[in-house]
């Protein structure tokens, strides 16, 4: 089933986020996310996961996740609570690791709009972005069905897990 509505805090990143200020390579050591998630965005914002609250949301520039390939990148931000992000265009390969990891992301040009502290609304069944701060809405480019599935599962190994198990 479907999850309908992520409801959020933004909290406002530029262009080109690469996976290196998502989390650093020096901790890297680990893939446990809880340890992973302490240090999510520090290199960006020192203060972030302090800050944010789970179910808050990233509002990013465009190239989001460029750099390396690694998938600590989309668990840290996952297991620190982050429950979206929103950015007009993501690096290929994190785009895709997001999704395999269970985070959702959202392709969305006009997200320049959205100000740090918006109280944001997705709806992932309509396809809308709501900045209830604003009151504006905005239409995103739709998930592909198996990726919505794999969102749903919590990512691409437990997906996996339930298809074997006939879920």
């Amino acid at each position: 089933m479907q999850k309908a509505n992520i409801d959020g805090k933004a909290w406002i990143f530029g262009k080109d986020i690469d996976t290196d200020l998502i989390i650093a390579a020096r901790y890297l050591n680990t893939s446990v996310a809880e340890e992973l998630a302490k240090h999510v965005m520090e290199d960006a914002d020192p203060e972030f996961v302090t800050k944010m609250s789970r179910g808050d949301v990233i509002v990013a520039g465009e190239n989001f996740g460029c750099g390396s390939s690694r998938e600590h990148a989309p668990i840290a931000l996952k297991a620190a609570g982050v429950a979206a992000v929103i950015a007009p265009t993501f690096a290929r390969i994190f785009y895709r690791n997001a999704f395999n990891m269970g985070l959702p992301i959202f392709e969305l040009p006009e997200s320049s709009e959205i100000k740090e502290g918006d109280m944001v609304s997705i709806d992932m069944n309509k396809g809308t972005i709501t900045n209830k701060t604003t009151n504006k809405t905005y239409s995103f480019t739709p998930i592909p069905e198996f990726m919505q599935e794999l969102i749903d599962a919590g990512g691409l190994m437990q997906f996996a897990q339930n298809e074997i198990k006939g879920k």
